[in-house]
C-alpha cells in the first residue's frame, strides 16, 4: 500500500512588509469642522510644501456641537472627536497626527471652552506638535482660496465676509491681518444672507395679505403654502429657537418667484447690493473708483456656501455689483469648503508653512 502523499506545509503568517528607512516618514495632519450642520473630521498625508498629499479620510456626524452658559461645549466636541480620529489613525495606519485645526461657527465668541480644554486633551489622545484653533470664516476662506490674499464671502443662513492681504500690499500691517464683515446674526446683521432673504420675502407676502403697498401675491401664495395660514406665522416663528434657519427656509421661494415677480426680484437685487458690499468692505486692496485691479498680489474673491446654490436669481445681481464695486477682481470658485480649510491650515502647520494672520481671535496656534 502506497504511502500518502505529503501534506504542504501550512503557509507562514503574513507581515507587513518593512519600512524602507531610506523612505521619507509620512505626517498626518487632522482637519475638525463643526458648525450648525454637524461636526466633520478629515485626515491626510501633509504634503512637501504643507499642502494635503491625498484623498484623506473623513468622518461625519449631523449632531452639532452643544452651546451651553460657556459657549462651544469642549467636552461634548471631544466625545465625539477623538473616538472617530482614533478610527480615521488606525485605518490610515498610524497612531498620531503632527498638527490638527479645529474651525468651529463661534469660535471667536463662544469658543472660551474650547480655548480651556482642547490643547491639552487633544495632544494626550493625538500627539499634534501644533494645533490651530480657527474661527468657520478662516476655515471657509482657506477652503475657497488657500493661503492666497483676497476675501471669501461664506452665505447661507447668515452672511459674513472674510478678507485678508497677507501683508502684500502698500499700507498693509506686515503681519497681514483679518477684515471681517458683518456675520453679527440675523438681528443685528448677516445682511444678504438666507435669513434674511426669507424674512424679506415673508414681509411681503404679509403685506399683501394686510392689503399694504409693497406686497407680493406670489409670495403669499408660496407663504400658505409652506407655513399655512399668514395669521398664524407669528405663533409659529417666534416661540421657534432655531428662528434664522426657518426664515431662511423660505429664501428658496423668493429665487423661485423672482422671475415673475418684481417684488421678489427686488429682494434679491438688495441682496445681492449687501453681499458686494461686504466683499467690497473685506478685499485688503480694494481698487479705486474707475481703476481696475491687476496683479498677482491684487487678490481675488470666492463666494461659498449654500445660499449661491439658488443660482441664476441671485448670483447674476451678485456678479454685476461685485463688477461694479470691485472692478478687475476675479470672482473665482470656491475650491474647498470649510473642512478642506481646516485640513489645509493643520497641514500648512505641520510643515511649518502657515502664512496667514494669526490674530488669537479669528486664528490661534499653539
Amino acid at each position: 500500500m502506497s504511502a500518502p502523499d505529503p501534506q504542504p506545509a501550512p503557509p507562514a503568517a503574513s507581515r507587513a512588509p518593512e519600512p524602507d528607512p531610506r523612505a521619507p516618514a509620512v505626517h498626518y495632519a487632522l482637519g475638525i469642522d463643526s458648525g450648525g450642520s454637524g461636526v466633520r473630521i478629515a485626515l491626510g498625508p501633509v504634503g512637501p510644501r504643507g499642502a494635503p498629499a491625498a484623498e484623506p479620510l473623513t468622518w461625519h456626524s449631523p449632531t452639532p456641537a452643544l452651546v451651553g452658559e460657556r459657549g462651544i461645549d469642549a467636552a461634548g466636541l471631544l466625545g465625539q472627536v477623538l473616538p472617530a480620529a482614533q478610527r480615521l489613525l488606525r485605518q490610515a495606519g498610524t497612531e498620531r497626527v503632527a498638527a490638527v485645526c479645529v474651525g468651529a461657527a463661534g469660535m471667536a465668541s463662544l469658543g472660551d471652552d474650547l480655548r480651556a480644554h482642547l490643547p491639552a486633551a487633544l495632544a494626550d489622545a493625538l500627539g499634534p506638535r501644533r494645533l490651530a484653533l480657527a474661527a468657520d470664516g478662516v476655515t471657509a476662506y482657506v477652503g475657497a482660496l488657500g493661503q492666497r490674499p483676497g476675501a471669501v464671502v461664506a452665505a447661507g443662513t447668515g452672511m459674513i465676509a472674510l478678507g485678508t492681504g497677507l501683508g502684500t500690499g502698500p499700507g498693509d500691517d506686515p503681519h497681514g491681518g483679518w477684515r471681517r464683515v458683518d456675520g453679527w446674526g440675523h438681528l443685528l446683521g448677516d445682511c444678504g444672507g438666507g435669513a434674511w432673504i426669507g424674512r424679506a420675502g415673508l414681509e411681503a407676502a404679509m403685506r399683501a395679505h394686510d392689503g399694504r403697498a409693497g406686497g407680493s401675491q406670489p409670495l403669499l401664495s408660496r407663504l400658505e403654502a409652506t407655513f399655512g395660514p399668514p395669521e398664524h406665522l407669528p405663533g409659529l416663528l417666534y416661540p421657534r429657537s432655531d428662528r434664522p434657519a426657518v426664515l431662511a427656509s423660505f429664501a428658496p421661494e423668493v429665487g423661485r418667484c423672482a422671475a415673475t415677480d418684481p417684488v421678489a426680484a427686488a429682494i434679491l437685487h438688495e441682496a445681492a447690493d449687501h453681499i458686494a458690499r461686504a466683499a467690497q468692505a473685506a478685499f485688503p486692496h480694494p481698487p479705486t473708483t474707475g481703476q481696475a485691479a491687476h496683479g498677482d498680489d491684487a487678490g481675488a474673491l470666492a463666494l461659498t456656501g449654500g445660499l449661491f446654490r439658488m443660482g441664476a436669481p441671485l448670483v447674476d445681481p451678485v456678479r454685476r455689483e461685485l463688477a461694479r464695486r470691485l472692478p478687475g477682481v476675479p470672482v473665482t470658485e470656491a475650491a474647498g469648503d470649510p473642512l478642506a480649510g481646516a485640513l489645509r491650515v493643520a497641514s500648512a502647520l505641520a510643515a511649518d508653512a502657515l502664512r496667514l494672520p494669526v490674530d488669537g481671535e479669528l486664528l490661534q496656534v499653539l
